[in-house]
């Protein structure tokens, strides 16, 4: 066996407990600073599994205590050529044990599957990528090009703390970086007769977390008023709720759409293009809930006793929007809603690449050296990830945690879902595709 082979194999051979043992560190982000737990805790294993190997580390707590970060550059043999960001986080959202299989915090390893909250969303990636990274130091390898590894908090709440504090305080730890890769790409979807495509994401929409306010007149509870503040935001939640904002095919949708009539067959017609979607199985609700911007209303509050009408009534939507809609999206919502209900927001910008150019051939080359026949998809994310917080430094984002996936797994469901697992091989098989991506990249 040569070097490469073996060490090779001992980065498959330790990615699995590097998950495992990353999961049961508790890192729930609720997105209350007071209830924020293993951010730090995280980071500080994540360092010194690098630093153990011969990196050196940068740990940054960014603006608050304990939310740790971890950046560390691995030098390439062009220092003139632009630098790879491999970029994971920490953060997972919360898990009910009461409703799981195995406790979501026990990185259980059984039925050839990791178990446990991140274990797709996205401490698998942070394993493979960590695995790679201590087998090229280990092992002397040097990539054509510096490769910048950054470990990151906050990404569930929208990088505040993370990598959106990173790139307005610390951008140095960024420089010369020109594309970057992440999570909820490079996994596979098996398409017709065992045919497997990869989906590298290419785009995301844009997150908006819309504030609603609605201001009435106060008064007891017993009397008439006919300026209601919570019957007023009932109506408008309503409406909005209820509302189908245009569908609108992206080039990241149609370049996926194209791709898998090619493999299977199924014709995509524009005057009923989400009901061709709909035969695409588990994947419709992902690739549906790209056809068009959403507002999903997803909280409520008013009042403070049941006898008392409130002057102010608020509620919280979750807007997803499409690149390049963000103004048509502002005036479709003025005009539904009107001029009485108040709005504010924070939000993260969409983001969108074209699926070309020498990564993209080497993401490609580095997949079928692995799955023979596999075919390469670009496609377009509902949710979000670091990449809105990077692209502001300049940088390439794509989605590409490569795995290959059981026909019948149903993947996209275990994201944020009860019993969230990765199975093993799959691991291995990423390890194996980063290691030749990373080297040939």
């Amino acid at each position: 066996m040569s070097n490469v082979e073996e060490g090779l194999r001992v980065a498959q051979d330790e990615v699995v407990g590097l998950a495992s043992e990353l999961i049961r560190i508790d890192t729930t982000n609720t997105g209350d600073p007071a209830t924020l737990v293993g951010e730090r805790e995280a980071a500080e294993w994540v360092a010194e599994k690098l630093e153990e190997v011969g990196y050196e580390t940068t740990y940054v707590e960014s603006g608050a205590k304990g939310r740790g970060n971890v950046v560390a550059r691995l030098a390439g043999a062009d220092p003139s050529r632009g630098a790879l960001l491999v970029h994971g986080h920490l953060d997972v959202v919360p898990a009910d044990a009461s409703e799981w299989s195995v406790h979501p915090f026990s990185g259980a390893v059984q039925d050839g599957y990791v178990w446990g909250r991140g274990a797709v969303d996205m401490k698998d990636m942070v394993a493979m990528s960590l695995a790679v990274a201590r087998r090229f130091k280990r092992d002397g390898v040097v990539p054509p090009r510096d490769i910048v590894f950054a470990f990151l908090a906050d990404e569930e709440a929208g990088g505040l703390f993370g990598a959106k504090w990173l790139v307005d305080n610390r951008p140095e730890l960024f420089e010369g970086v020109t594309e970057a890769i992440s999570e909820v790409g490079g996994f596979s979807i098996t398409l017709k007769d065992d045919v497997r495509a990869y989906l590298v994401e290419t785009a995301e929409k844009g997150i908006r977390w819309l504030k609603l306010r609605v201001r009435g007149t106060a008064g007891h509870g017993s009397m008439i008023h006919r300026d209601n503040a919570v019957a007023k935001l009932a109506a408008a939640v309503t409406k909005l709720g209820q509302h189908r904002f245009p569908v609108v095919i992206t080039p990241s949708v149609r370049e996926f759409l194209d791709g898998v009539s090619e493999i299977t067959g199924l014709d995509f017609p524009e005057d009923d293009i989400e009901g061709a979607v709909g035969k695409l199985g588990a994947l419709s609700r992902m690739i549906g809930a790209t056809l068009r911007d959403t507002a999903n209303p997803t909280m409520l509050s008013a009042g403070y006793k049941a006898n008392v009408i409130p002057s102010v009534a608020e509620a919280t939507v979750d807007c997803r929007i499409l690149p390049g809609r963000e103004e048509a999206f502002d005036r479709e919502l003025a005009e539904l809603l009107g001029p009485d209900v108040e709005r504010e927001w924070i939000g993260l910008p969409p983001v969108e690449t074209t699926f070309d150019g020498a990564l993209v051939d080497a993401m490609t080359a580095s997949i079928t050296a692995e799955d023979p026949g596999a075919k390469v998809l670009p496609y377009m994310l509902s949710g979000g990830t670091d990449a809105k917080s990077f692209q502001q430094l300049g940088i390439r984002n794509f989605g590409f945690a490569p795995l290959k996936l059981p026909a019948d797994l149903d993947f996209s469901g275990l994201f944020h879902g009860v019993d969230e697992r990765v199975p093993v091989d799959a691991l291995q098989f990423g390890v194996r595709v980063l290691d030749r991506f990373l080297r040939n990249s």
